[in-house]
């Protein structure tokens, strides 16, 4: 059984606004008296509004001391692995930005792998305008890399013939900016 889709924004009417107010309030409560009682954990609630004079608290005043000191008292760490909403973001974020880079990266070597075989495929290489020193050394690595596969290859296949490889032609533009 859900709930429709609670709007979050001010409410200008001031009779609906305390209405609304003490329901969600009943509801939060609720909730905290579910988990509590389901899961087995303490827990309190402390409530400030400009609606009631003093603070409400759930369970009781000595309940909420009782985990509030509890809590005071816990090892530094433990209080430390808890964490918050604002740290499970930033883990998040992070995570996600450890992602990013990483497809980068792999995208990159794609990119650089397919010029490589499209060099491979025509009988003159023409280098590409946007080409940085840093992609040439990475065209380098992937060739390096491609050539250690290909041995280890012929090495676990012992091979002791080698298939005629036609020559490769390079061209070298020495007018290259780089």
């Amino acid at each position: 059984m859900t709930g429709r889709k609670v709007k979050l924004a001010f409410i200008a009417n001031d009779c609906a606004r305390r209405a609304s107010y003490r329901r969600r309030k009943k509801s939060m409560l609720k909730k905290i008296e579910e988990l509590s009682t389901l899961c087995g954990v303490e827990a309190c609630a402390i409530v400030y509004s400009s609606f009631d004079q003093e603070a409400q608290i759930w369970p009781s005043e000595s309940g909420v001391q009782n985990v509030v000191e509890k809590f005071r008292t816990m090892p530094e760490w433990k209080k430390h692995k808890m964490g918050n909403q604002e740290s499970v973001m930033e883990k998040s974020i992070m995570k996600g930005k450890r992602k990013i880079a990483k497809l980068e990266e792999e995208n990159k070597e794609m990119e650089i792998t397919m010029f490589m075989f499209q060099c491979l495929d025509t009988t003159r290489v023409q280098p590409q305008q946007n080409m940085t020193l840093a992609d040439l050394n990475l065209l380098s690595s992937v060739i390096e890399q491609k050539l250690n596969d290909v041995s280890r290859r012929l090495d676990l296949t012992d091979v002791t013939e080698v298939p005629y490889q036609p020559q490769i032609h390079t061209f070298v533009d020495t007018n290259l900016k780089l």
